[in-house]
């Protein structure tokens, strides 16, 4: 049975075509991966079928009476509520029928024999659906969840305002999982999960009964939890059966088919012109030449789709720091309270160190704080000789108003307008993402031209706040590779083992050094 169809769907902003006459069906039960490059449309079509944006073009149609759960991180949750608070609002709908229960009770004292006779059936109807939709549990079931995501361990009577966004985002995924919607939509669940809760996450959703559909560029999450791939390239959306895996060999079989089809129609197109070139002026075969250029004009010409640009991430190296990257003396970062005991950490030149552990400890803080962007609690840092630093935030801080070309050339205002559009280019981003404003840009677009501004500048050490948030498959191995290859020092935070650990020296598990027990 199909949950959702949409049906020649067309989009675009200004002049750059996102979709083209896509088609799609989504049935019960399907467990659903959509993958493609940054910038073509993942999120977009997100959009589109949760009504949140209007297609040029198309139909989206939903079955009747489904209920559809969204994981939106842009969802703003209100100051003065606590975790508890949300979690619960999951179950509105129930709290509601509690209500319109309690009032037909109110009813029953004035109520002649034919009402009481109505209230009661309504009354019994309510009390089915409490007790079948779990009423009576909805506190332990919140438990589990909150469990299951870490959120126990943060306390759930917390002002949800005093979270950072990773905790945010997973306040916001145990709700939609608590609502047990009929189809759940995520857009990258794992990009603010730490390893623990991404495995919790997992075996949620192989046990998930109902569909789904998840954008991730985490490989080996989405192979554990899928069993269909849709892919969106070129303005098309193609079905796959089986994981990320088989995709790659069918999707690179039909891709050398193609280019082989080419190649034979071009040179049999490059034949028959000469053909009807040398022969469509002699008289004796000019027949044979005009049959030749028929064929030529009936012919269905096969067109190979416009090669995508592969991202180049070549660090420019400064010259050598000192020995000592920096020493941190009794350092206790946090803001209105500690997040960690004393700390007294030492990096050398050469080093390249992954931070790891849980959200919410205090990992980004560390950073700041050793950049010196916040202010510790108590203690010092001493930061070596001749740093140069590239740092990659977490949270973007682009003016939204620039495009690509300003907000680089902001950056380095002595390079040309030829030299900016070269450093995007090479970052993996076309002539149209690199005219447009940084607002209409997928999250792992921004993160490319966030990239562009790191590499071209010199540096011997590179601050890395989850930098593959948002980065596709190619991107991500890019990313890899130049890391490895860099000669500097590296401070990384990363949630992916599967990244981090080719390219690390150390990793510095940061549950160790934490006040908070998670």
């Amino acid at each position: 049975m199909s949950i959702l169809t949409v049906t020649n769907l067309s989009h675009g902003f200004g002049d750059r075509a996102i979709f083209d006459d896509v088609s799609f069906r989504l049935l019960k039960g399907e467990h659903i991966g959509l993958i493609g490059a940054n910038g073509e449309g993942k999120s977009t079509f997100m959009n589109i079928i949760t009504s949140k944006l209007e297609p040029d073009q198309g139909k989206i149609d939903w079955s009747k009476n489904v209920r559809v759960g969204y994981l939106d991180q842009h969802t703003v949750l209100e100051r003065g509520l606590t975790i508890r608070d949300v979690l619960r609002s999951a179950f509105k709908y129930l709290f509601d029928l509690e209500t319109e229960m309690n009032s037909i009770c109110d009813q029953m004292g004035e109520a002649s024999p034919e009402e009481l006779e109505k209230l009661l059936e309504d009354m019994g109807t309510i009390q089915d659906l409490l007790t079948n939709n779990d009423f009576y549990i909805i506190d332990a079931k919140v438990e589990e969840v909150a469990r299951g995501l870490g959120l126990e361990d943060i306390g759930l009577d917390r002002d949800v305002q005093d979270l950072s966004g990773g905790q945010r985002t997973k306040i916001l995924l145990a709700k939609l999982l608590l609502e047990k919607p009929d189809i759940l939509l995520l857009d990258e669940p794992t990009n603010y999960l730490d390893e623990q809760h991404i495995e919790w996450l997992k075996r949620y959703l192989n046990e998930y009964e109902n569909a789904f559909i998840l954008i991730s560029h985490d490989i080996p999450f989405l192979n554990s939890v899928i069993n269909l791939i849709y892919h969106m390239e070129n303005q098309q959306l193609n079905r796959y059966v089986g994981d990320y895996e088989n995709f790659l060999q069918i999707y690179e079989m039909k891709k050398s088919q193609l280019e082989s089809a080419y190649k034979k129609q071009q040179q049999e197109i490059s034949d028959l012109k000469d053909f009807v070139a040398r022969n469509k002026a002699r008289v004796s075969t000019r027949n044979m030449a005009m049959s030749r250029q028929k064929k030529l004009d009936k012919m269905d010409i096969i067109e190979l789709d416009k090669e995508k640009p592969k991202p180049e991430f070549n660090f420019k190296e400064a010259r050598a720091s000192g020995k000592l990257i920096f020493a941190t003396k009794d350092l206790v970062i946090g803001y209105d309270e500690p997040l960690s005991r004393p700390l007294n950490l030492q990096m050398e030149r050469g080093q390249k160190i992954a931070l790891v552990g849980a959200n919410g400890i205090g990992k980004t803080t560390l950073l700041k704080s050793i950049l010196g962007i916040n202010f510790p609690v108590s203690g010092s840092v001493e930061k070596g000789d001749y740093l140069h630093i590239g740092y990659f935030e977490q949270e973007s801080r682009e003016s939204v108003q620039n495009t690509c070309i300003e907000e680089v050339w902001q950056e380095f205002p002595s390079y040309s307008q030829y030299e900016v559009r070269a450093a995007l280019a090479k970052c993996g981003l076309t002539t149209k993402h690199i005219e447009s404003k940084i607002q209409v840009l997928s999250g792992g677009e921004k993160a490319k031209v966030r990239l562009c501004k790191i590499i071209n500048k010199e540096s011997n050490l590179l601050v890395l706040d989850e930098p593959t948030n948002h980065l596709d498959v190619d991107a991500k191995e890019e990313l890899k590779r130049a890391l490895k290859a860099y000669k500097g020092s590296i401070l990384l935070i990363s949630h992916e083992p599967e990244f981090y650990r080719e390219i690390v020296t150390d990793v510095w598990n940061c549950e160790s050094w934490t006040t908070k027990v998670f």
